[in-house]
């Protein structure tokens, strides 16, 4: 949210809206009732196009980090997220070393500076 404010304020109003369409959904008990409601016909289209935008805005801002760090290119954008979200914190992406570097399965930390690695294990050996 940080870095895509204007984004993350369109994709809080969508998912609102969404709530909303659900809630009157909810309430209506029968489908084709439910289908025929004029609320969802008017704003499905218009959800749909905003989240087409946020996405594209978001493919952006990844191929952007893709171009700093060419090693992310190797990644899905789901982990790309994840290591971006949570990177301030090593432990939480110990799983994606895999993906980013050849033969690194996991590390281990320094015990009081959390932010520098100490030993690498192998994945390809099981080796240390």
């Amino acid at each position: 949210a940080k870095q895509m404010p204007m984004e993350a304020k369109k994709f809080s109003q969508i998912d609102k809206d969404w709530v909303k369409i659900m809630q009157k959904s909810a309430e209506t008990r029968l489908v084709v009732e439910c289908c025929q409601n004029d609320l969802l016909r008017q704003m499905l289209p218009v959800l749909i196009g905003g989240l087409e935008m946020c996405q594209k805005s978001l493919e952006s801002y990844l191929e952007g980090k893709r171009q700093k760090f060419p090693r992310f290119f190797f990644t899905s954008d789901p982990v790309l997220l994840k290591i971006l979200s949570q990177g301030s914190d090593p432990e939480t992406i110990q799983d994606d070393f895999e993906k980013l570097f050849d033969s690194i399965s996991r590390v281990t930390f320094h015990k009081t500076d959390r932010k520098k690695i100490t030993e690498i294990k192998n994945v390809a050996a099981g080796a240390q």
